[in-house]
């Protein structure tokens, strides 16, 4: 078991732990990502989206500039640079809200931290980039490590097991590089490298990673592992079975949850919260 913390700590603010789970806002400032593409790649309607979110209750806003969805076509340092600086740069000193670059180029990171950017989201668990660790120990800021693997290596072995040995790694990665322990935040990766029957297991083993000590992060928004469930086509149809991973999410002691729709997936937590106080 890691080291238990009970807050996420950021240069800008720290958030306590083992309370009401914060939810993290997407913002993809890209033209495929699997949901929203397109929609934000012109800044004003990228801007009223992100306060739009902050007001409805994200304290993370997660701004990506490549989409990682199933059969993406990868971009240059360069361009997503291009995407997401001016815009972190637009919005740093009119929001005090959290921001976390979702990228996996170091470069990337580097540039989006040095523009106002407080946490890297990495999906491949600082792994991918073998200067991804040092930029951030570096520039002092916090990390979300998510766990992912070639598809060929989804279903083999027990995924829970896959999932803690792989996160162990980057963790010690970045605390070689000089990120704080309770600067770093865990995602078990839904839907990189995992069969449909995987994603749903980890959804009901939430509870072991809880355990692992560190924040845990689930994403399941939109997910496509919704869309084969409930046969949903739309993205923005998937919202009621986002909000019943949001509720288990809740119930498991998850700290964070990345959503689409913050709103809703607010007063999802609101509701669940109240009951698992009252018992």
């Amino acid at each position: 078991m890691f080291n238990h913390t009970m807050k996420f700590w950021t240069q800008r603010r720290s958030l306590p732990l083992a309370g009401k789970p914060y939810l993290v806002g997407i913002l993809n400032l890209t033209p495929d990502s699997f949901s929203d593409g397109g929609e934000f790649v012109d800044f004003d309607l990228a801007t009223l989206h992100f306060h739009r979110m902050v007001k409805d209750g994200a304290t993370i806003i997660d701004i990506g500039g490549e989409s990682t969805r199933p059969g993406y076509i990868p971009v240059p340092a360069s361009e997503e640079i291009a995407r997401v600086v001016p815009f972190i740069e637009k919005m740093r000193p009119h929001s005090d809200a959290l921001i976390s670059i979702d990228t996996s180029k170091a470069a990337v990171a580097e540039a989006a931290l040095a523009a106002g950017a407080d946490i890297v989201n990495d999906v491949w668990g600082a792994r991918h980039d073998s200067q991804m660790a040092s930029v951030i120990g570096a520039a002092g800021a916090a990390c979300i490590l998510m766990h992912n693997r070639p598809s060929e290596e989804a279903g083999v072995g027990d995924v829970i097991a896959a999932i803690q040995t792989y996160l162990e790694a980057s963790i010690q990665l970045v605390k070689e590089a000089g990120v704080r322990e309770d600067a770093i935040m865990l995602d078990p990766g839904l839907g990189f490298g995992k069969t449909y029957e995987e994603n749903w297991e980890i959804v009901r083993r939430l509870p072991e990673l809880v355990k692992l000590g560190y924040p845990i992060m689930l994403g399941a928004s939109r997910k496509s592992m919704i869309a084969k469930l409930l046969n949903l086509k739309d993205p923005k149809a998937r919202l009621s079975g986002t909000l019943a991973t949001t509720a288990l999410a809740v119930q498991a002691g998850v700290d964070f949850i990345r959503v689409h729709d913050v709103r809703e997936n607010r007063e999802c937590v609101e509701v669940m919260y109240h009951c698992r106080q009252r018992r």
